[in-house]
């Protein structure tokens, strides 16, 4: 049908008729005709906008999908093991830059190399029989030198078993029969000691050895295979022993002036649960909770007494907390930075990648210079051509177009990142303003990085109990590691009932 039905019957015999009509009816006609293109052109004009906005979304959602498939864990937060099997675009780049050093130990450096030690534990001397020349006997010959050499070598290692014996004896004057009190440390007819219980928390904990593993380990190498139940009442002993040390390293690093915080998922009984660490250099807290956001950070009880300034990837609950100072890891931005260099062309991220290393370089030469603060006309300078390539990014990552419905107008990731930069340029410039502040949250990923090994090796915890005295043990653990204290001594004390507390200043 043609605009307005004008290859109808009815508007021939229309035409005719105001033909016929006189000049009044074909000035009503062409009204009509007017009015009716007039109602269509708008019709028209309403669907291109309506097709022009599918489009847009269309292509925006296009941009996001391909963006996924795109995305591994040299531009994204993705870790290493979920990249796909080795194409060489695929293989991560460091976002370190180079160095110019050449690889291995650098000038200076003091190595590390087997000495002989002064004091051995046993000293074996090979005496020479016979003269080699003419065959004299040489046991009353003069020594003239002496050749060291050392083999340092374990024992057969077998575990100790100590009878104690408590004697009951008749007193000659009144008859009355005494006993000797046993060791206040033992109380059962036969038990393990603390230096088996300390290796076997040790292994369990620390070096993540799953549960019937580390029986065997003791069984083989030790001679003492202990089962499932007996472990998991040592590792309940040492998790108590540690507790209160660990409420003190708690309130140590909510007291820190810099703290980073962060989260990796596990699973609890088969279910999704979070594990939160908040730590410093020197201290190292864990704790378990079933969610990942305010509820869970409200219920650990860090962040909402932190006065400090905490470290984090930017998750949106950290921003709720507006009693304290913030920082945005730097590292996912690099990589962020890098999926739109790379993958969708844009120029303004990889001047802004090379600006944040550019400002992290002359960070880091002031803090190793003893230099308090970066010179302010410097500051000045970053900080104007960072706001510059940000709103870049943002003219060239426009918002989609408003649809009607409730909620923010959608983004492209690329208009995503330029958005947060925008939004937290404060918080990301962090590491600028103040020389305390690290470049990057990595501290917090270091400290969380050896769960996933966790996991992977022992699978998920079995009860809640589990993880809490996991979390216990290794916030102890990890701290001792971190001030460069003797671990296993630590928690053989600790079984002792006396665990030595570090350094929480």
């Amino acid at each position: 049908m043609g605009p307005c039905g004008m290859d109808t019957p009815s508007f021939r015999e229309d035409v005719l008729a105001a033909y016929a009509g006189g000049p009044e009816r074909i000035v009503g006609l062409v009204e009509r005709l007017v009015a009716g293109f007039g109602e269509q052109l708008e019709r028209v004009v309403a669907q291109v906008a309506v097709l022009e906005n599918e489009n847009t979304a269309l292509r925006s959602e296009n941009q996001a999908l391909r963006g996924r498939l795109e995305t591994d864990s040299h531009n994204s937060s993705k870790p290493p093991s979920s990249d796909g099997p080795g194409t060489p675009k695929r293989v991560p780049k460091s976002l370190r830059g180079v160095s110019g050093r050449r690889p291995g130990g650098q000038p200076g450096h003091p190595g590390v190399s087997l000495t002989l030690v002064e004091q051995p534990d046993a000293v074996v001397v090979h005496q020479p029989s016979a003269c080699t020349a003419c065959g004299h006997d040489l046991a009353a010959a003069p020594v003239l030198r002496t050749e060291r050499r050392q083999l340092i070598d374990l024992p057969v290692l077998r575990a100790q078993v100590v009878e104690h014996q408590a004697e009951t004896r008749t007193c000659p004057g009144c008859g009355q029969a005494t006993t000797a009190p046993f060791p206040a440390d033992v109380r059962a007819p036969v038990q393990y000691g603390p230096g088996v219980a300390t290796l076997a928390v040790y292994l369990h904990q620390e070096h993540l050895l799953p549960v019937e593993r580390t029986g065997r380990v003791l069984g083989e190498v030790f001679g003492c295979e202990i089962s499932g139940g007996t472990l998991e009442r040592m590792v309940g002993q040492c998790a108590d022993a540690v507790a209160d040390v660990v409420t003190a390293i708690k309130q140590a690093v909510i007291a820190a002036a810099i703290l980073h915080s962060d989260e990796t998922g596990l699973s609890l009984n088969g279910k999704p649960a979070w594990l939160h660490v908040a730590s410093t250099d020197r201290l190292t807290y864990y704790a378990l909770h079933p969610k990942r956001g305010r509820k869970a950070l409200d219920a650990l009880g860090v962040l909402p007494t932190v006065r400090g300034r905490v470290v984090h990837d930017g998750l949106w609950s950290y921003w709720h907390y507006e009693h304290c100072a913030h920082a945005r890891c730097n590292a996912h931005h690099l990589r962020e930075l890098t999926f739109v260099e790379e993958q969708l062309k844009q120029p303004w991220a990889g001047s802004l990648k090379t600006l944040l290393l550019e400002i992290k370089e002359a960070a880091d030469r002031a803090r190793a210079d003893g230099v308090p603060a970066l010179p302010p006309e410097a500051q000045q300078g970053w900080t104007v051509r960072y706001t510059d390539l940000v709103a870049e990014g943002l003219s060239l990552n426009p918002p989609a177009p408003t649809t009607g419905k409730i909620g923010r107008p959608k983004r492209s990731p690329a208009g995503n990142l330029a958005l947060r930069l925008s939004t937290h340029q404060a918080e990301t410039l962090a590491f600028m303003t103040d020389l305390r502040v690290p470049f990057d949250n990595n501290q917090a990923e270091r400290d969380l990085r050896m769960m996933k090994v966790r996991q992977k090796i022992s699978g998920c915890f079995r009860s809640s109990t589990a993880g809490a005295r996991f979390c216990q043990i290794r916030s102890y653990v990890s701290t001792l590691r971190k001030q460069g204290l003797p671990i296993l001594a630590s928690l053989a004390d600790a079984f002792r009932g006396h665990p030595p507390v570090p350094t929480l200043a």
